[in-house]
């Protein structure tokens, strides 16, 4: 499935999104740092720009943001809010929420992958209250119910 987004750059120094291979599902974003690189503190978060800004096609197509796997496991860098969610109708920068998990502090340098985009189809639901719930094996078998034991 393929679909157009447009990019505006915010400023010269933005990387219009790349995916770094034909396989790969998300493509980078990189960060734009017009003050100089940017401190993550050990055990603490920062907000990176991207110096870009899209139009996803229409309102049945989100950009998710997601943490790069590199970035997580070799430097504890991941994102603040686990997916950020970018709706149809945004149209301001993307910027991303980093948190750092390790014990010593991350620079994010002008141009560095900091996260990935990743544009995916929407269901527009349609939420309608319920008296019941249809019956299923599980039920309302919560965390660790499908036999994961910890």
């Amino acid at each position: 499935m393929e679909c157009e987004v447009k990019v505006r750059r915010l400023s010269p120094a933005a990387r219009l999104p790349r995916r770094a291979t034909a396989g790969s599902a998300g493509a980078d974003l990189c960060a734009v740092c017009p003050d100089g690189p940017v401190c993550v503190p050990a055990g603490g978060s920062a907000l990176v720009g991207t110096g870009l800004a899209i139009e996803l096609p229409g309102p049945e197509w989100v950009a998710l943001v997601f943490a790069r796997s590199g970035l997580s496991i070799k430097r504890g860098i991941s994102l603040a809010n686990a997916v950020g969610v970018i709706d149809a109708d945004y149209r301001g920068e993307i910027k991303v929420g980093l948190v750092n998990r390790s014990d010593e502090d991350y620079l994010v340098e002008e141009g560095a992958r900091v996260a990935q985009l990743v544009i995916m189809p929407v269901a527009a639901a349609r939420f309608v209250e319920a008296e019941t719930l249809g019956e299923t094996l599980r039920g309302a078998g919560g965390f660790g119910s499908t036999g994961v034991k910890g």
